[in-house]
């Protein structure tokens, strides 16, 4: 199943009230009436992303009856965490999730998700805004994995983090800020692995957050890794121990 756009206020509206997974929404910045600001009313309440676009982004779209607004409908479904952690637990298994931290590039989300799914990973988080869409290119480069692998649209990661650590996770940030490599960190109980933004890295408020810092030992000159080859070491770090530890 492929992403699909939508158009006109009507075609919207229906998508949005219905349920619909939606990636975003475009408005066109110069149309203002009631249908617009209803349908603007209706994405903040079920915290869709909302896009203000040119007009030149429409032009593309001249022979469609857009009426100013598009909406991509995402081509996987999304899951609630809160719902997702106590199955897991319910199952008498061992939480293993991960969560990206506004990554850009819908490659890096597919490589991660793959890996993730590889890894016996349960779910993965991403955050609602400022975040690679989950559309088809990022499923193309999941080899299928975001269509398997549960995927949790939430809106705040900090609120995230605060409620694994109140569930007993170990909320690890992969980060060269950290003192301890990963191979020194228990990972065998409830964890939720953190990998930031591919320039920025986490962000420092999350990183607040976390109970514990890892970071990849590096050695032959290298400084930094790829978000998506280091989010493979340190879910199969986090695998591997959990394998020995029988969990």
């Amino acid at each position: 199943m492929g992403q699909t756009q939508i158009y006109g206020v009507h075609a919207v509206k229906e998508a949005i009230t219905s349920g619909k997974d939606l990636i975003k929404i475009q408005i066109q910045k110069e149309v203002q009436n009631n249908q617009i600001d209803e349908i603007i009313s209706l994405c903040r309440n079920a915290q869709i992303p909302l896009q203000y676009v040119p007009r030149e982004k429409f032009y593309a779209l001249k022979d469609k009856n857009h009426q100013g607004v598009v909406g991509f409908i995402s081509p996987i479904s999304y899951y609630s965490l809160e719902q997702i952690v106590p199955s897991i637990f319910e199952k008498g298994e061992t939480p293993f999730i991960i969560i990206l931290d506004r990554l850009t590039d819908v490659r890096n989300l597919g490589a991660i998700a793959r890996t993730a799914l590889c890894a016996g990973a349960h779910a993965l988080v991403i955050p609602q805004t400022d975040t690679a869409p989950v559309n088809d290119d990022a499923v193309k480069t999941s080899a299928g994995a975001l269509m398997k692998l549960p995927v949790c649209r939430e809106k705040h990661l900090k609120t995230v983090v605060e409620y694994l650590n109140q569930c007993g996770f170990t909320t690890l940030a992969c980060t060269e800020k950290a003192k301890d490599n990963l191979d020194q960190i228990d990972l065998s109980g409830p964890l939720a692995i953190i990998m930031g933004n591919e320039e920025t890295g986490i962000s420092p408020e999350l990183l607040r957050k976390c109970t514990v810092l890892g970071k990849i030992p590096m050695d032959f000159g290298v400084s930094s890794l790829n978000v998506s080859v280091a989010a493979g070491i340190a879910l199969y770090e986090a695998m591997t121990q959990r394998r020995i530890a029988g969990v």
